[in-house]
């Protein structure tokens, strides 16, 4: 798993829970295990001694999972069937992502297995309780830490995908390229998967066009209401038939009646002369009685049989095992490439703050330390509270100290007391800051009130460090000095220094770098057109900062939407969550928040106020504007359902 800065940790061995299931009960006692195995990098034996202390999720080892191991998994007890279920959940919470995308990729995989899931998420813990109509069950895991790493979020959308397809069911996210997803998850040992997936998408758009000069387009075009599924077919015919087959099993799941019946104009019979038939939603107020909760009928029913090509009966190792190979995929970039993504991320944060050259190379140099400084220590799995500390602490003098090696040649140098503000912007904590206010605009706010929180503490952590530093070399920053360039040219530039920027922050989030180049160019668009807003119309900063975020979350969805419907290649087909956070991480007010910390040290609690309502003020406005974005974009943020 990562951090927000590409840290790299294991997971600690487990000494785990004896579970027992009597009649759908889950009893949980406490059991060290001490032989856990140890996954991933070897551990530092100082953490190693302490590992046997900690207890973290329910190990594949327990005789009701062992059992069904090599089960196909809809076959397989509730233990072994949750196991999978909790599993993805977790794994997708320790990349980074919100409650709400946890427990929808919980549901995702819970679907085709028939079972009810019913989730309390928060920063680090599940307690997830699963149901298959006979048995229940209660797991519950925490993680040692918390990180970022897109590249998880993006390929455990195509391991739901995959499941729910060669499940017999139809795919949810990647409906254009389905293929695509078998292939990533079929070879996940690979080092680079979206080189891989864009070979594999070239190959599929070559086929398509193969086909249809062997064959000809059939006229017209697919029905609009053709469920999302497999088009492995070679012919239109062919993925016309699968469409067919896939109706005729629809017909039997009483699921899919019920929503039909809802949605059916009223009989022609009772519809009055001369006037067309109006549909009509059909309202329960209250369940069946003795009835609490739909169960999943549909399994078994939905499933094609083993001669279809778009069936494999998955076991439950098959799931496990492509867990693993996600779980334990090694960084993408290297400590040192990172710490130049910090660096020239940083350097351009500090021209869209208004800084110069001189301010833009000292940045460089200490963030770039910084950073790699950083990746170092959390290799060693220290507190990353005081990682932060240390890293954001030999940054700032480490910037300091080049703004004094230029002032040899240049003494102009040495009153750019600013700029090291700007070397400690990359432990600016993106993702818990806006997923915790997108968590509590969907009304979960224990999730979202932990994120925010955590936040917060690195920023204290951070800002203390900085103040420190302040109070060690005697600085006093006043902000930077003007930079007199035209307001063509400085909208050019920021165009081009808010690409680099978001380009460089992405990688910290260890996004593949198709990935990255999306998120830049999206956020090259939406953070210059803030700050000239800001500039040209005098607009407040918060109303900038909303519409930036606003139109970010909208082109993100429209790009999304784009490859959904074929007109972009499936494999740019990234989550949102993936592309929004790291567009706007940029427009985190970074100089607001050190401001007030160092007006705070000096107890001048009047500015300390000013400036860190500010920066509260800007800060909200970044979910408030992708909340936005999503309800006007996604039916599921736009009903409270």
């Amino acid at each position: 798993m990562m951090d927000g800065s590409g840290r790299s940790f294991v997971d600690f061995p487990i000494s785990n829970s004896a579970r027992k299931s009597t009649n759908g009960v889950v009893i949980f006692g406490k059991k060290h295990d001490n032989n856990g195995t140890l996954h991933g990098a070897a551990m530092p034996a100082g953490v190693e001694k302490v590992t046997k202390f900690h207890t973290h999720s329910i190990p594949l080892d327990m005789e009701d999972i062992e059992r069904d191991y090599d089960k196909p998994i809809v076959d397989a007890g509730i233990a072994a069937k949750a196991s999978v279920i909790v599993r993805v959940g977790m794994l997708d919470l320790g990349a980074g992502t919100g409650s709400f995308r946890v427990r929808q990729m919980m549901h995702r995989i819970a679907y085709p297995l028939g079972v009810h899931v019913r989730a309390d998420v928060n920063l680090t813990d599940i307690e997830a309780s699963c149901t298959d109509h006979k048995d229940r069950v209660t797991e519950v895991i925490d993680l040692p830490t918390t990180g970022v790493n897109t590249e998880r979020i993006w390929l455990l959308e195509h391991f739901a995908d995959w499941f729910s397809v060669n499940l017999g069911h139809s795919a949810v996210y990647h409906n254009h390229g389905v293929e695509l997803s078998d292939k990533l998850v079929e070879n996940l040992n690979v080092r680079d998967v979206s080189q891989l997936s864009a070979e594999a998408s070239k190959e599929m758009r070559k086929a398509e066009k193969e086909a249809k000069t062997r064959h000809g387009d059939l006229p017209g075009d697919l029905p609009d209401d053709a469920p999302m599924q497999s088009t492995a077919a070679a012919t239109r015919q062919e993925r016309i038939a699968e469409i067919d087959r896939q109706r005729e099993i629809d017909a039997d799941d009483p699921i899919v009646k019920q929503m039909h019946h809802d949605t059916t104009s009223e009989p022609a019979a009772t519809a009055k002369p001369g006037k067309p038939s109006k549909a009509r939603k059909q309202r329960e107020h209250h369940p069946p009685r003795g009835q609490y909760a739909q169960h999943f009928d549909h399994v078994g029913k939905l499933a094609p049989n083993a001669s279809d090509p778009n069936f494999k009966p998955i076991t439950v190792r098959q799931a496990h095992e492509r867990l693993d190979l996600i779980e334990h995929r090694k960084p993408l970039y290297s400590a040192e490439f990172a710490g130049f993504a910090s660096a020239l991320a940083c350097a351009s944060f500090v021209f869209l703050l208004g800084g110069g050259l001189y301010d833009m190379i000292a940045a460089f140099v200490g963030a770039g330390i910084g950073h790699w400084l950083r990746r170092k220590l959390f290799a060693k799995h220290l507190n990353q509270f005081f990682v932060t500390f240390v890293a954001v602490f030999v940054a700032a003098l480490a910037c300091t100290g080049t703004l004094r090696l230029i002032g040899f040649y240049d003494p102009i140098a040495l009153a750019h007391d600013t700029a090291y503000i700007g070397a400690m912007l990359f432990v600016i904590p993106g993702f818990p800051l806006i997923t915790g206010g997108l968590d509590i605009a969907k009304i979960d706010f224990p999730s979202g009130i932990q994120r925010l929180t955590y936040a917060l503490s690195i920023i204290l952590m951070a800002t203390l460090a900085g103040w420190a530093v302040a109070r060690i070399v005697f600085l006093n920053p006043q902000g930077f000095e003007p930079q007199g360039l035209s307001p063509l040219v400085t909208g050019l530039l920021r165009f081009v220094f808010a690409f680099l920027g978001v380009w460089g922050f992405s990688v910290m989030f260890n996004s593949p770098q198709r990935m990255c180049l999306v998120a830049a160019l999206i956020g090259s668009i939406t953070d210059t057109l803030r700050l000239e807003f800001q500039d040209l119309l005098g607009m407040p900063p918060e109303a900038a900062t909303f519409i930036g975020a606003f139109l970010a979350g909208i082109l993100a969805a429209a790009w999304r939407s784009s490859v959904r419907h074929g007109w972009l290649p499936p494999h740019l087909g990234y989550p949102r969550i993936c592309l929004t956070v790291p567009s706007i991480v940029i427009m985190v007010p970074g100089l607001y928040m050190y401001r007030a910390m160092f007006y705070l040290g000096q107890f001048d609690t009047q500015n300390a106020l000013d400036w860190a309502f500010r920066a509260f003020m800007v800060i909200i406005c970044l979910p408030i504007g992708l909340a936005m974005a999503r309800v006007v974009t996604d039916k599921s943020w736009r009903y409270d359902i």
